[in-house]
């Protein structure tokens, strides 16, 4: 579904990536983690259209990745929802934008299925920042993208909040399976979500490592056998 292929990127003297190989399988959930700074965030926007990377291409779906797509969504650290607008308004405006047509019958499935039924009329000021993020990740998914982007979507929240909403997605993903890259700075998010964990080096941004995370879903945090996999990459990123 999507294929970096030796892509480098530098902006304003600074070498953030070089040599990207990648590829991330139609249903694959694959976690990016790394010291601050080593270019996550950077390979993110690469994958979206937002960034051109300075060599290398990008594949979506067999086809080069030029600018932003319909049918990859991403998701930043804060919601930014628009304050005049219910939560049933902010899910829907995408498809408003994209002129995609009726999606209520969509939206309100996806409320239900992140906890949020019976909030549609609420404006985002009436909720909590995690709500406020379920509803972000609902618009995220109400065009069906095949790809999601996910950059540090939980990062601002409380432990336990974040700890809902990675369960939250796990339930999502496991619902509605579609290729998703995950950057996070928290390796026991990463071993809960992913299928597999892309351990990117200190500036510039190279793969340093990528582990296979073989255990079955859904998980819960405390397992032992994902307790074991956080280790080899808290390893792993000493070493990086």
């Amino acid at each position: 579904m999507i294929t970096l292929s030796g892509v480098s990127h530098s902006f304003g003297g600074v070498h953030a990536l070089d040599g990207i190989d990648l590829e991330v399988g139609e249903h694959e959930f694959v976690a990016v983690i790394g010291r601050s700074g080593c270019g996550k965030s950077t390979l993110l926007r690469l994958v979206a259209g937002l960034l051109t990377p300075s060599r290398g291409r990008i594949l979506v779906a067999g086809s080069p990745v030029t600018r932003p797509r319909r049918d990859v969504s991403v998701m930043f650290q804060r919601p930014a929802l628009l304050p005049w607008r219910t939560v049933l308004a902010n899910v829907l405006l995408p498809t408003e934008i994209l002129g995609l047509g009726d999606h209520r019958d969509r939206a309100h499935e996806l409320l239900e299925l992140a906890g949020l039924g019976g909030f549609e009329k609420r404006l985002p000021h009436e909720l909590s920042g995690g709500m406020q993020q379920r509803v972000s990740l609902c618009r995220s998914l109400i065009q069906s993208p095949q790809v999601m982007l996910m950059d540090e979507p939980f990062s601002a929240l409380d432990a336990i909040t974040r700890t809902e909403l990675s369960e939250e997605l796990q339930r999502v993903q496991l619902a509605r399976p579609r290729a998703v890259v995950f950057v996070t700075h928290s390796i026991d998010e990463a071993v809960l979500l992913a299928d597999r964990i892309v351990v990117l080096s200190p500036r510039p941004g190279r793969i340093h490592r990528v582990v296979e995370v073989d255990l079955p879903r859904p998980r819960a945090l405390g397992q032992v056998e994902l307790d074991e996999v956080s280790r080899e990459l808290r390893g792993l990123l000493v070493t990086a």
